[in-house]
């Protein structure tokens, strides 16, 4: 009996000098304080940054000079947070050169601010749920899009073709992965 004792008292003083550590706090630098109030008024995961990551879909597109439109476009749209959430996600960005090819104005009408609902659905209708790469793509005959519409996926030349879009390269996002396309995807309701 004494020695269960013994071991009760050992157990007791380790819990003790245990709960006395974890509950140290750490000192707080002035240089802390000045970077958590420096970051005040960057809100949102748009304007987090980690050097040592995987861009995020959104960084991808605005680090190409092939899709200043599409940048703009997200911007106008205020759809910022939808390509940089933790995903993952599957991200049609159609080129500059696919947006000069819809009809003269199209552009230029659906950034201003009374489009704002119309041109975040088309945007929306770029992005699905899920890392999905070209070989998976292949597979399946329908996507769900972020804006609750389906586009069609078919292969020609053992390729995926979504909603017409030829898929011209496929990057690797830390929250999904990139595909190039040659093709802006319009929703049924917006054709």
């Amino acid at each position: 009996m004494k020695t269960i004792k013994q071991y009760f008292f050992s157990l007791c003083c380790l819990l003790v000098v245990m709960s006395c550590q974890t509950g140290k706090k750490e000192n707080t630098s002035a240089q802390d304080v000045k970077v958590v109030n420096s970051n005040l008024n960057k809100t949102g995961q748009a304007f987090i940054s980690d050097d040592e990551g995987t861009p995020n879909c959104l960084q991808i597109a605005i680090s190409s000079p092939d899709h200043k439109t599409l940048v703009a476009a997200v911007q106008a749209a205020q759809v910022e947070n939808a390509l940089v959430n933790v995903g993952p996600l599957t991200v049609f960005a159609p080129t500059d050169a696919a947006f000069a090819a819809l009809p003269e104005g199209t552009v230029e009408h659906l950034v201003k601010p009374e489009n704002k609902g119309a041109l975040a659905n088309i945007l929306k209708y770029h992005v699905t749920p899920g890392n999905l790469s070209t070989s998976i793509l292949t597979k399946l005959k329908k996507l769900g899009q972020a804006n609750n519409q389906y586009v069609q996926l078919e292969v020609k030349d053992g390729k995926p073709v979504i909603g017409g879009a030829n898929i011209l390269a496929s990057v690797k996002a830390g929250n999904g992965i990139v595909h190039v396309i040659d093709k802006v995807l319009l929703p049924p309701s917006q054709n």
